[in-house]
């Protein structure tokens, strides 16, 4: 039998070292074949995705994992952005970030993200939750521009 997953390509937008590590290591760990980027901050972020500078050549992502608190510019800024960019608007966006706040989350759908993840702090759960967003939006969802 074939192996159906298709490889995809992630932006992860986090500044946190410590989570940036633990998002490969969930990736590594479960054997997530993505292909994934880091950028650390917001303007990084937005210049990653309109292939400025430094990031002429970066591939367009499939989906991205946004973290809410970072410098420069937060997620949130860069939500609203991104969805207001008709070329970027169509890539999903999964906040992934340790704020349980209600209004963050309110705010997060409201700019159209299409899913909102609070971190677990425990590792195990962590790559656990990393390998259900894979799984769902490798496996379940079809993406803007892949082909099944």
């Amino acid at each position: 039998m074939t192996d159906a997953r298709k490889t995809i390509d992630v932006l992860l937008v986090e500044d946190d070292p410590g989570d940036v590590l633990m998002t490969r290591e969930a990736f590594e760990d479960h054997k997530v074949t993505n292909r994934l980027s880091v950028v650390q901050d917001g303007v990084s972020a937005m210049q990653f995705l309109r292939k400025e500078g430094e990031y002429a050549d970066a591939p367009t992502p499939d989906l991205i994992l946004l973290d809410l608190n970072l410098p420069r510019m937060d997620g949130r800024e860069v939500l609203a952005a991104l969805k207001e960019d008709a070329n970027l608007r169509a890539i999903p966006v999964v906040v992934l970030t340790t704020s349980e706040a209600e209004e963050d989350v309110v705010r997060s759908y409201s700019l159209h993200a299409n899913a909102y993840v609070t971190k677990p702090v425990d590792f195990e759960r962590f790559i656990n939750v990393v390998r259900q967003v894979d799984e769902f939006f490798v496996e379940v969802v079809r993406l803007p521009g892949r082909n099944l």
